[in-house]
């Protein structure tokens, strides 16, 4: 049975190694404590909200973060569902449907717009998203400026 509950800054312990793993999927370079910090800040800050989910012998398995921008043309305010993992003993066991069913949820009882994600081109997940009613956007280009590191 997955359970599925909204984080808070003392589940940093649980979360860090799951958003390690996730930027390693991403070919990032595994920073535990930096993950640490990262989450701590987002908690101090109130910028994030993050559900976990957690497998019948209670180990949490998954996570997905939600960061909230406003729409000015709908004057609304929506949430990106920036993050969606589950740890790969436990791909295929409808954990990340859970989450992005719970994600969907708290959108609605704050009465969001909506939820926007980005992912990878080879995502395998993009299935999921279809098959939960999300769309792809094939009316606008995305694009990222990235600042230079000196």
């Amino acid at each position: 049975m997955i359970s599925i509950r909204k984080a808070d800054v003392n589940h940093i312990p649980l979360i860090a190694p799951l958003l390690d793993q996730y930027r390693i999927f991403y070919e990032q370079n595994s920073d535990l404590a930096g993950a640490k910090r990262f989450l701590k800040e987002r908690f101090l800050k109130n910028e994030s909200v993050i559900f976990i989910a957690f497998n019948d012998t209670n180990k949490a398995v998954g996570f997905t973060q939600l960061y909230t921008t406003f729409s000015s043309v709908s004057l609304q305010p929506i949430f990106i569902l920036n993050d969606l993992f589950v740890v790969k003993s436990e791909r295929g066991n409808r954990i990340g449907e859970a989450l992005l069913n719970k994600a969907k949820e708290f959108c609605q009882e704050m009465n969001y717009k909506g939820l926007a994600l980005e992912t990878a081109i080879n995502n395998p997940a993009q299935h999921l998203y279809e098959k939960l009613g999300w769309k792809k956007d094939s009316g606008y280009f995305n694009y990222f400026w990235t600042l230079k590191q000196s």
